[in-house]
């Protein structure tokens, strides 16, 4: 299923030792446990030949590719589903920042009482992934969600509706319809509410956190660069789908 969005090669330069398998493999392997780079078991490829093509596949859209062809492949296989949504749901999270994680695009979320960086994310109604976007943690919602939407609308335009919790609430909602021609619905609390409830359209994007920290390497920042961290989110979403369309190949 990977295999045809993973380059071959150029045909220039040494001549490819290691099969593209074993390199997809070693990075679902770090992804997934949480290991350093130079920490990779030596079955797999020298890491610095994998962290190379990590970072060759983030920058040149091959990553992007991938995911988006799993996340169609599951809407229309296994959810029955159109290719393109029509509605999204967005919320964020802060995840602490390891030293590796610069001051200068870090912060402190005065809410969360952590410091790091913040992941705003947007998902479908199954919770597929659509768009992350890595900030300091003391990125307000309602700014970060400014350039997610601006990224829904560029690559979705199919999407009218989105999805959202009270802290996107006041001028977003305004600026998405004059601007984006997006509606976005604030999920608000029941009146009264004391303990956890599981509220409509809110628990998509919830269940969609859980499936990313399963991956190790997600909980905490570790990346240097926040478009690294992104990339990491991808591939726990990307894990995630392989294994839900192998379940459903036929033998």
């Amino acid at each position: 299923m990977l295999a045809p969005h993973v380059p071959a090669g150029t045909g220039r330069g040494r001549p490819i030792v290691y099969p593209r398998r074993d390199v997809v493999d070693a990075i679902r392997y770090l992804d997934r446990t949480g290991c350093q780079w130079d920490a990779l078991p030596a079955d797999f490829p020298h890491h610095k030949l994998v962290y190379h093509y990590f970072k060759t596949w983030t920058a040149d859209g091959t990553l992007n590719r991938m995911h988006n062809s799993l996340r169609e492949q599951v809407r229309t296989t296994l959810e029955g589903r159109n290719r393109q949504p029509t509605a999204a749901v967005v919320d964020s999270q802060t995840v602490r920042g390891a030293e590796t994680v610069a001051r200068t695009c870090r912060g402190y979320d005065a809410g969360k009482k952590i410091n790091g960086r913040k992941r705003h994310i947007a998902v479908d109604t199954c919770g597929l992934l659509l768009a992350i976007l890595v900030t300091a943690g003391n990125v307000q919602d309602r700014d970060g969600a400014r350039p997610l939407l601006w990224a829904i609308r560029a690559c979705f335009p199919t999407i009218a509706l989105v999805w959202a919790d009270s802290g996107y609430a006041g001028k977003l909602v305004h600026w998405a319809t004059n601007h984006l021609a997006l509606t976005v619905q604030i999920v608000a609390k029941i009146a009264g509410q004391t303990t956890f409830v599981v509220l409509p359209r809110r628990w998509c994007v919830e269940r969609t956190f859980s499936w990313i920290n399963r991956c190790r390497r997600t909980v905490r920042d570790y990346e240097r660069l926040p478009d690294h961290h992104a990339a990491m989110v991808q591939w726990a979403m990307i894990i995630l789908m392989a294994r839900r369309l192998a379940r459903h190949q036929p033998t």
